[in-house]
């Protein structure tokens, strides 16, 4: 992407030192209850969600996620910002493609005669908090719309590369792109919307319904990625081969695992390359529909 004239955007903070204590690996299962309440009330992660869930059930319940013992959940702290040069360049480049996706979704609210508000990012390393509960590097960056913040540790660039096969600035910018597509969607009710029909839905079918949930913020992602004007040769590929590399059955296989199309929360592979390149081809959000029947 070409990036290098692009102004970084001024809604960041950096949370400084990380949290004390850890949080381990926690399962959560069964049927209706908190499961299908909570999955889009704690918005997404980019991968996995199960620990992200487990997290937000636990601040929903008024536990303390970073430690074991009971009591209300402190609020997140506030970050702070760093003068420019300090800036990682990880952190530049997640900056730069913040503000492309101000400029491009302030448009189109302006297209509606709408106003947009955007998100913060919030930078940690290894661990912070969030409005949600714990942030940790194994999570992946997420979106809380408890704070309506993007929570992201820049080492997940090198997962993203490494361990998932996806390299390239541009798989890096739909990474955001994508959480920034959750907050769209929690700026339109689509998030408190989905969270009241889960409410009445068993687990299978809450899934199905986080499942569009997610394609939605990938097809929203692509919308940015065409109306930036900034896209190269090979970008396309990129994203794509990310969208491939994070999609359900393809991270249920690398684990050894039979795809189980029921347990599914962001999607198939071939679902969010559908859905990802029908926002490039497009530019249009109104073609992101991915609720109609």
């Amino acid at each position: 992407m070409r990036l290098d004239d692009q102004e970084e955007s001024s809604n960041y903070e950096i949370q400084q030192g990380g949290s004390s204590g850890g949080f381990g690996g926690m399962g959560f299962g069964g049927g209706n209850g908190l499961f299908g309440l909570l999955l889009p009330m704690i918005g997404s992660r980019f991968g996995c969600v199960g620990i992200v869930i487990a997290l937000a059930v636990m601040a929903f319940l008024g536990l303390n996620p970073m430690g074991g013992g009971g009591g209300n959940m402190s609020p997140a702290p506030q970050g702070t910002q760093v003068e420019r040069g300090q800036l990682t360049e990880q952190q530049s480049f997640s900056l730069k493609v913040l503000g492309t996706t101000e400029k491009v979704w302030n448009d189109i609210f302006a297209e509606h005669g709408q106003r947009y508000a955007p998100t913060v990012l919030s930078f940690y390393s290894r661990s912070g908090r969030s409005g949600c509960g714990a942030a940790q590097s194994a999570m992946g960056p997420f979106y809380c719309p408890l704070d309506k913040k993007i929570y992201l540790d820049t080492d997940f660039f090198n997962e993203l590369q490494q361990r998932f096969g996806a390299p390239g600035d541009f798989a890096q910018a739909y990474v955001i792109a994508h959480e920034v597509g959750h907050h769209i969607q929690d700026l339109e009710g689509t998030l408190a919307e989905v969270n009241r029909a889960q409410r009445q839905l068993g687990q299978s079918e809450g899934n199905a319904l986080q499942v569009r949930v997610e394609l939605q913020a990938d097809c929203y992602a692509g919308v940015w990625g065409k109306r930036t004007g900034l896209m190269e040769a090979g970008d396309l590929e990129e994203g794509l081969r990310a969208a491939q590399a994070i999609g359900d059955d393809t991270l249920q296989r690398e684990a050894g695992q039979r795809p189980m199309p029921d347990s599914f929360t962001h999607g198939s592979s071939e679902q969010r390359m559908t859905w990802l390149k029908k926002g490039l081809d497009s530019g249009d959000p109104r073609q992101c529909d991915t609720f109609a029947k």
